[in-house]
């Protein structure tokens, strides 16, 4: 009961809380590269976004189409993407975050099939080996937080299933490993509010994320063009 005491914050809280710091990160770095604090709360962001792709295909009614909508978005978040981090259209060289949740989406619907339908002597390693698989790849295929942000999510889904807390420690123990340089070590604050997770939904606005993400690197790119001029 202790613990249900302190755990106040619901989906929708968590989503908010994750986009307000992107936004300080993202508008601290075009804008205010001097202001390391902006940057530093920013790596609380990613954390708490996997935590919620991973809630999200868990509690999806649809996974397919859940799949679809964050590879669509994806797609749509590319060239502002691009624009903001490359100054041009089309940069090949670093894949937007939408696309590693994608990605990260796509290896739990294989884990769950080979752990569904596998053989019940070997399911548990096989299914592993394609969670350990997809990671190295996002690397090849440079998405965004690669290692980290895909890895979080297999690890928020496979170990947060029985118990969030278990959950919220090995990814913080994952973090470590990943990303335990300089600023980064930032990231580990983004844990606090997972702790405080209720287990409820909120409000939902389940499009917002999707609208937002691409909308707000649209509009940074655009004011900091007419800065420029």
């Amino acid at each position: 009961m202790a613990e249900k005491k302190y755990q106040f914050l619901d989906t929708t809280q968590l989503k908010l809380t994750a986009l307000f710091t992107m936004v300080l990160d993202h508008v601290g770095d075009n804008f205010f590269p001097d202001q390391l604090w902006m940057r530093a709360a920013g790596r609380i962001a990613m954390p708490v976004f996997a935590f919620c792709t991973a809630q999200g295909y868990r509690h999806t009614r649809n996974k397919i189409r859940y799949l679809v909508r964050m590879t669509v978005f994806a797609l749509i978040s590319e060239i502002p993407f691009d624009l903001v981090t490359a100054g041009r259209i089309s940069d090949f060289s670093h894949q937007n975050i939408m696309f590693t949740f994608a990605w990260a989406i796509a290896g739990l619907m294989l884990y769950e099939k080979i752990i569904r339908d596998g053989s019940s002597k070997g399911r548990n390693a096989a299914g592993a080996a394609v969670l350990l698989l997809f990671c190295l790849l996002s690397v090849f295929l440079r998405l965004d937080y690669s290692l980290l942000a895909s890895g979080l999510v297999f690890i928020f889904y496979v170990s947060g299933s029985k118990s969030l807390f278990r959950g919220n420690i090995f990814g913080m123990l994952y973090h470590v490993i990943c990303r335990n340089m300089g600023i980064h070590w930032f990231g580990l604050l983004g844990f606090v509010p997972l702790f405080l997770y209720n287990g409820k939904r909120g409000r939902g606005l389940k499009w917002l994320f999707y609208v937002f993400y691409p909308g707000h690197l649209l509009l940074i790119y655009l004011i900091r063009s007419l800065a420029l001029h």
